[in-house]
This record gives structure tokens, sequence and C-alpha cells, in this order.
């Protein structure tokens, strides 16, 4: 009896702990949660650099995952991903997952915070987001990425950052780069083409009603785009699939760019990013779709 009180009270003790910790996951944000069950699972598969600045501004800094496995000769393909929020919030630390899962994955990931409404508007966050897309160029090689090999990725609000970056010369041009030079665009339940927007953030970012021209994704698609993968939730109640996505990809199509298209059943606007992290893949097999576009080789033009 004296040696079963030993064994009940560890039992006891592990139950306690376990429930504090289930307490203290659920205080905090879906993001957060994400992160924390992520990096407890997969925080072998990945070396974190933060904070790294490509402006002088707070806002203009970025993070580095780089896989723990051995570089393939030249160097792990590149992403740089834009997180969403409709331009009005977002922290690149909130997507640790993101870097994460694709750094696990033998993928170097950089994650870019940008300027946000209200200290900016159209376009200054698309000079931020290709200023750290320029960094990630010239500096991804001595993280031991393949300088050749980088794709441009977002959310939605930064699926359009990545949209506008991949097909518009303006704003690579402005950093002295060009889109011709990614292996690859990526984009998430991205807004392609929202003009009048209906959602009361966005609003003010492009000045609603007097939108600046120009400003459209489904404006800038052209035989000379990056290949492109596009996908979106069935049903999305933030971003239309059918007007931004599907339009698109019969663009970018019709140019003759090679185009992956994925629509996900199961997943919904947030899930679809959220099926990065581990908890959430059994939602959409994004995260394996990614990955595969990744590391395709790229069709003749």
């Amino acid at each position: 009896m004296k040696s079963e009180i030993p064994v009940l009270g560890l039992f006891l003790v592990g139950v306690a702990v376990l429930l504090i910790g289930v307490v203290a996951l659920a205080v905090l944000s879906p993001l957060r949660l994400l992160n924390v069950l992520s990096n407890a699972r997969e925080w072998s598969g990945h070396a974190r650099s933060e904070g790294i600045a490509y402006g002088d501004h707070p806002r203009q800094k970025l993070d580095v995952y780089r896989p723990t496995t051995p570089a393939p000769d030249g160097g792990w393909p590149v992403v740089v991903f834009f997180y969403g929020g409709s331009w009005n919030r977002g922290a690149r630390g909130d997507y640790r997952f993101v870097g994460s899962a694709l750094a696990a994955r033998g993928v170097l990931a950089l994650v870019a915070d940008y300027r946000l409404y209200p200290d900016v508007r159209y376009p200054d966050f698309l000079h931020d987001a290709a200023r750290a897309l320029a960094w990630g160029f010239d500096h991804a090689p001595r993280f031991g990425g393949d300088g050749d090999r980088v794709f441009v990725m977002g959310h939605s609000a930064g699926a359009y950052n990545a949209a506008m970056l991949a097909l518009d010369e303006r704003w690579l041009g402005g950093v002295g780069r060009s889109p011709r030079a990614l292996a690859g665009f990526i984009g998430l339940a991205g807004p392609y083409d929202f003009f009048p927007t209906e959602n009361p953030d966005a609003q003010p970012v492009f000045f609603h009603p007097s939108y600046p021209p120009n400003a459209q994704p489904i404006e800038f698609p052209s035989p000379a785009a990056p290949r492109s993968f596009l996908a979106a939730p069935v049903r999305d109640d933030v971003v239309s699939p059918t007007r931004s996505t599907k339009s698109l990809a019969a663009e970018l199509e019709a140019d003759g760019v090679a185009v992956t298209l994925r629509f996900y059943e199961r997943a919904s606007h947030a899930t679809l990013i959220g099926a990065f992290a581990w908890p959430l893949r059994f939602v959409a097999p994004v995260l394996e779709d990614v990955v595969a576009f990744i590391e395709a080789e790229e069709p003749p033009r």
C-alpha cells in the first residue's frame, strides 16, 4: 500500500501539470497556440534568426527559418512570406508555424513584417515588401539558400502583396530587381480583384471610394509572370475565390503561364494558412502541395 502512494502522487502531479498547460494554452490567441504546438513538434527541424532589419523602420524586419538538414547542392529553395490582416494588423512572430513548417521540409523561409495602416496606405507596404524580397535575393545564400530559386508567398492581404511583386514590374524594379528572377509565386486566398471592397478595414487603405489606378494584381498578368501556385477554400466569406483566385489563374493560363490551382473543401479563409501548423493539417494538404510546387522542376516556357 505504501508503494502505491508515490505512484498515485506522481500521477496526480502529472494530471495537474497537464490541466495547467491546457488552461494556459486556452488563454493564448489561436495563432500563438498554433506556434506553441508547432514549435514543440518541429523545433528540431529548423534554426531561427529573428529581427533582421531590411530597412530603417521598426516594422522593416524579418525572421529567417533555416533547415537543420544539410543543404543540397546550390542551397535550399527560398520562400519570402507575407501574412494577411487587411493591411491593418499582423506580426511576423505570429507566423512562426509557417516558417518552421517550411524549414522542416527543406525550405529556407523568411517571414517579413511590413508597415500597416493607419501609419501608411497603398502603396507604401508594397515598397516594404519589395525591399524584404530584395533582401532575400541578396542575403539568402549566406544562410544556405539558393539565390536562383526564390519564391514569393503570401496569405490574404499578404498574397496581394506577393502577387503585386510577382506580376507588376514597378515594385521590384524600384529596388533593382525584376519579377523575372522569381522561381515562382504562391498565393493563398488572396484578393486579386476586389475593387470596390466591402471590407471596412481595407477601404481606407485604398482610399475608398477613390481607388488608385493600376492597384490590383488582376491588371498585370503577362507571359513574363513566374509560374504560380494559387489556392483558396471552396467557400470563403472574406475573399471571393471565384472573382480572385479563379480569375487570376485563368488570366495567367491565357498568357501561357504554368499555374497550379487548388481548392480545399474543408478549409476556411483562416484555416487555409492555419493548416501549415501540424494540429490543423487534417484540414487541407496545403503545406504538402506548396512544398511539391516548390520542389517541382520549372516547365519550359
